[in-house]
C-alpha cells in the first residue's frame, strides 16, 4: 500500500460467520468502536445473522457493510482486498481455503492476517507471495492465534532482554502447562488434512519432517536442530517431566523463521524447541508418557484413510467449540526457558512467561488474531519497515506485544533460572 493509498476500510472480517469467526467479530464490536469494517463471507444469509446478533448488543454497528466472496473466487477477493488495509481470515483449512486470498492481498498490496497453523500452506505461501508482496508494500502474517504468538513474541522478548545485557540468544525451551481448553474442530480438520498430504506424498512427508521447512532458503543457514520431542524426557532446570506439544512443530518452524527475518538476531546456531510438561515425580512420567503414546497412535491411525474417518468422528468438526461458560474457564501458561551465548563468560538464563486468561483455542485466540488485524491497519507508522510473507513476531513485534498486554496477556521476562508454573 503506497502513503497514498486511500481505503474506504480498515480491517474486513473474512470467514465472519464460522465459530471462530463470529468470536473475532464479537472481539472487535466490544473493543474497537470507532474501527471502519466489514463481515465478509460466502454466505449473506449466513453473515446478516451475525450482524443482527452485533446490532443487538452494538446498536452502532447498524451500518456494518457485508461482503460477499467465495474462497475460490479470485476476482471477488480481488473486489474486497482492494477495499481495505487488511483482511483477517478464521476460513481455513487454509492449505484448501487460504491460497487463493494470501495470492490476492500480496497482488493487491493489503495486508493479510490468519490462524494457519500448517506448515505446507505458508511454505507454498512464501514460494508464491513473498517477493510480489515485497514489491507491493503488503505484509502477509500468518500464524496469529495460539500457533504461534506466544511462542513467536515470547522467544523475541528473550532476545531483546539479553541484547540489553549485551548477550545474543543461543537456545530456548517452550514448556506449556498448565493449560485447560478444548481442541478447536479448524485445527483438527488442518490436522487431519496435513496427515492425507503426508500419506500421499513422500515430498510433503520430507517437509513437514524439516526443522526448517520455512526458512526464506531451505537450502541456506541451516542451524542445529534436528527435530522436535517425541517422547518423554525429564527437564532439570524445573524438576518436571515433559512430553511431545502437540503444535511444537509448527512454532518452532514459524520461530526459526523469525530468526532468518530479522538477520539471525538470535545467531545462526540457536536451537529451540517445545514440550509440555505433566508434572513432576512417577506420577508426571507416567501421565507424560500416557500423553506421549496417545498422541503418537493419534498420528499413526491419521496416515490412514480409514483412520482419519474414524478421528473425523470422534473429534470436534469445524465449526464446532466450547460454550461460552467453557471457554471462560480456559487459561493456559507458558515458559520458555532461555540461555545466552556465552561470549562474555558464562551463558546468563532468563525465563518467558506468556498467559492467558481464557481458551487458548477460542477466547485467547480471538482476542490474539482480533489485536493482530488492528496492530496491521492502524498502526502501521509504528512497524518495522518490512514487507512479504511474515511472522506475528518480525511483522509486529513489540507493538503487538503491548496491545495483548493490554488486552489482559501476560508478557515478561525474569532473570534466571525459571520459579514455578
Amino acid at each position: 500500500m503506497t502513503p497514498g493509498d486511500a481505503r474506504r476500510l480498515d480491517v474486513v472480517l473474512f470467514g465472519a460467520s464460522g465459530f471462530t469467526g463470529r468470536l473475532v467479530a464479537e472481539y472487535l464490536a466490544e473493543h474497537a468502536p470507532t474501527l471502519r469494517w466489514a463481515l465478509a463471507g460466502r454466505s449473506r444469509e449466513k453473515l446478516e445473522r451475525v450482524k443482527s446478533e452485533l446490532v443487538a448488543v452494538h446498536p452502532a454497528l447498524s451500518a456494518l457493510e457485508v461482503l460477499v466472496a467465495d474462497a475460490g473466487d479470485r476476482a471477488a477477493l480481488a473486489a474486497v482486498a482492494r477495499r481495505t488495509r487488511v483482511v483477517c481470515t478464521t476460513v481455513g483449512p487454509y492449505g484448501r481455503h487460504g491460497r487463493e486470498l494470501a495470492s490476492v492481498c500480496a497482488g493487491e498490496g493489503t495486508d493479510c492476517c490468519d490462524l494457519t497453523g500448517e506448515v505446507p500452506f505458508v511454505r507454498d505461501s512464501i514460494d508464491r507471495n513473498h517477493a510480489r508482496a515485497e514489491a507491493t508494500g503488503a505484509r502477509i502474517v500468518h500464524a496469529c492465534g495460539f500457533d504461534s504468538i506466544p511462542s513467536d513474541l515470547g522467544v523475541m522478548l528473550l532476545a531483546d532482554h539479553f541484547a540489553s545485557r549485551g548477550r545474543t540468544l543461543a537456545s530456548a525451551l517452550l514448556v506449556v502447562g498448565p493449560m485447560r481448553g478444548g481442541p478447536s474442530g479448524g485445527t483438527i480438520a488442518s490436522g487431519l488434512l496435513l496427515l492425507e498430504e503426508a500419506q500421499a506424498s513422500a515430498d510433503m512427508r520430507r517437509l513437514l519432517a524439516d526443522p526448517y521447512a520455512l526458512l526464506p532458503d531451505r537450502s541456506r543457514d541451516r542451524g542445529p536442530d534436528r527435530g522436535e520431542q517425541t517422547g518423554v524426557r525429564f527437564e532439570p532446570r524445573l524438576g518436571e517431566w515433559t512430553g511431545p506439544f502437540v503444535m511444537g512443530a509448527f512454532n518452532a518452524r514459524i520461530v526459526r523463521r523469525t530468526n532468518a527475518l530479522t538477520g539471525f538476531r538470535y545467531g545462526k546456531q540457536f536451537r529451540y524447541d517445545e514440550a509440555m510438561t505433566f508434572g513432576r515425580g512417577p506420577r508426571g512420567m507416567l501421565r507424560a508418557a500416557a500423553f506421549a503414546a496417545g498422541l503418537g497412535a493419534t498420528l499413526a491411525a491419521g496416515m490412514t484413510g480409514l483412520g482419519r474417518s474414524v478421528l473425523a468422528r470422534l473429534l470436534p468438526s469445524p465449526g464446532e467449540g466450547p460454550s461460552k461458560e467453557q471457554r471462560e474457564a480456559g487459561f493456559f501458561r507458558i515458559r520458555i526457558l532461555g540461555e545466552s551465548d556465552a561470549a562474555a563468560g558464562a551463558p546468563l538464563s532468563a525465563t518467558a512467561r506468556v498467559a492467558g486468561t481464557r481458551d487458548p483455542g477460542y477466547g485467547e485466540t480471538a482476542k490474539m488474531l482480533g489485536e493482530s488485524a488492528l496492530c496491521l491497519a492502524l498502526d502501521r507508522d509504528r512497524l518495522e519497515p518490512r514487507r512479504g510473507v511474515l511472522t506475528p513476531a518480525a511483522a509486529m513485534g513489540p507493538r503487538l506485544v503491548e496491545r495483548l498486554r493490554a488486552a489482559g496477556m501476560t508478557f515478561r521476562v525474569e532473570e534466571g533460572a525459571p520459579g514455578g508454573s
